[in-house]
């Protein structure tokens, strides 16, 4: 389940589209329908990118770009300038030595794991097998960069350090996705996370972190980024997954390690001309959302509470809110309803009554079981319980 859609998703389901990203799924009438009724309902726990106009988006950037970066300075010209000032920023919060900048982070993962190959020797990595890279990258990994993939564990959550150890062949590149967002999000704890690094030196492989919404890990570990970064060899990170960006990512790690992906990242066709509007709304991420983030997670926590309870006094046969403590500000939520029933609640709620609970949702398990996958952002701080609980009522009535 990947970008379904990625402009529709771009806050609650960022990259759940590659597989049918010709909308063959959702109907054109339908899928405008549903936008319509989200981009106009008035209460909402997230408000991604699809839900403004250009103009809303345009204004925005002209009006907190002034607020981030000098804008009597020159343009960026192949990466130099504001990108360069945002490559410096984020080795900082991560406390590497270098960054740089790349236009998606399916190509920057694809550098990370085909230069680490290349100075480790061994061009196996490590990873799960609902990590992005195998779920939505089309076999990039394998056919592109020419590395080959091994899965320590099956099991829906991060390998443990056990697996990592006992696994039986060699690999050159341990991979952890955190949060690993397939299964809902999930965080391993901050020991459990120490100790898979730990065993992944003990095979001797470099570890690197695939952070895509790393930023708003920092709650459920109790560490801040620098030292969350620091277990790993290289990390790369989203600019807007979380940060509300225009796109972009960064891999950051030790200064050669950089330069040499700087040589990749052009024969890869990413030495873009131009990128300061990128640039730019990642800088506004930075200042805006990133502070922010640690209060949007205690918020999820209450959203997900108050939907549990909503489901139990609706008399929900089944439902499943995970995790049941969600580990960053966003979680998944299934009901024993098929899709096109709760796509269709969810419209009518919109339409009927200027509240968006949810969005969208798939189809991801036994016939007659969908899932959604929520997000609490900035309009989501707005909410109280009773108003989750009082929604979950009005969802609950239409289908």
């Amino acid at each position: 389940m990947d970008d379904i859609e990625a402009v529709d998703q771009a806050a609650q389901s960022q990259d759940r589209a590659e597989p049918d990203g010709s909308g063959q799924d959702d109907p054109g009438a339908a899928r405008e329908r549903r936008l319509a009724a989200l981009r106009a309902a008035e209460r909402v726990l997230s408000r991604p990118a699809a839900d403004r106009t250009l103009a809303d988006n345009l204004g925005r950037l002209t009006r907190r770009a002034p607020e981030v970066y000098d804008l009597d300075r020159s343009s960026d010209i192949y990466g130099d300038a504001i990108v360069e000032e945002l490559e410096r920023r984020v080795a900082s919060l991560l406390g590497k030595e270098a960054a740089a900048f790349f236009p998606t982070g399916t190509m920057a993962q694809q550098i990370a794991v085909r230069t680490w190959a290349g100075r480790t020797g061994n061009a196996t990595v490590a990873l799960h097998p609902l990590a992005h890279p195998e779920q939505h990258e089309r076999d990039a990994f394998s056919v592109v960069s020419r590395v080959r993939t091994v899965h320590p564990t099956t099991e829906p959550r991060m390998p443990s350090a056990e697996e990592i150890r006992e696994f039986e062949e060699p690999f050159g590149t341990l991979m952890l996705e955190l949060p690993l967002r397939e299964p809902g999000f999930v965080l391993p704890s901050w020991q459990e996370l120490v100790d898979a690094v730990e065993a992944g030196r003990e095979r001797d492989a470099v570890v690197h972190f695939d952070g895509a919404r790393l930023w708003e890990c920092t709650p459920h570990f109790g560490r801040p980024l620098d030292e969350i970064a620091a277990l790993a060899d290289s990390v790369y990170v989203s600019f807007y997954k979380s940060l509300d960006g225009l796109g972009g990512a960064v891999l950051a790690g030790p200064r050669s390690f950089v330069e040499e992906t700087r040589t990749w990242r052009h024969r890869y066709g990413g030495q873009i001309f131009q990128q300061y509007p990128t640039a730019l709304s990642a800088l506004i991420g930075l200042e805006d959302e990133l502070p922010r983030l640690p209060s949007y997670v205690a918020q999820a926590r209450v959203v997900a509470q108050a939907l549990r309870e909503g489901f139990t006094k609706a008399g929900v046969p089944f439902f499943r809110v995970h995790p049941e403590v969600p580990h960053t500000h966003q979680f998944q939520v299934w009901l024993p309803y098929g899709t096109s029933v709760l796509d269709e609640a969810t419209v009518r709620q919109a339409e009927e009554t200027g509240t968006a609970l949810f969005r969208r949702w798939f189809a991801d398990g036994p016939p007659g079981l969908s899932v959604t996958e929520v997000t609490v952002a900035g309009p989501g701080l707005e909410w109280s319980a009773e108003d989750v609980r009082g929604a979950v009522e009005e969802f609950v009535r239409r289908l």
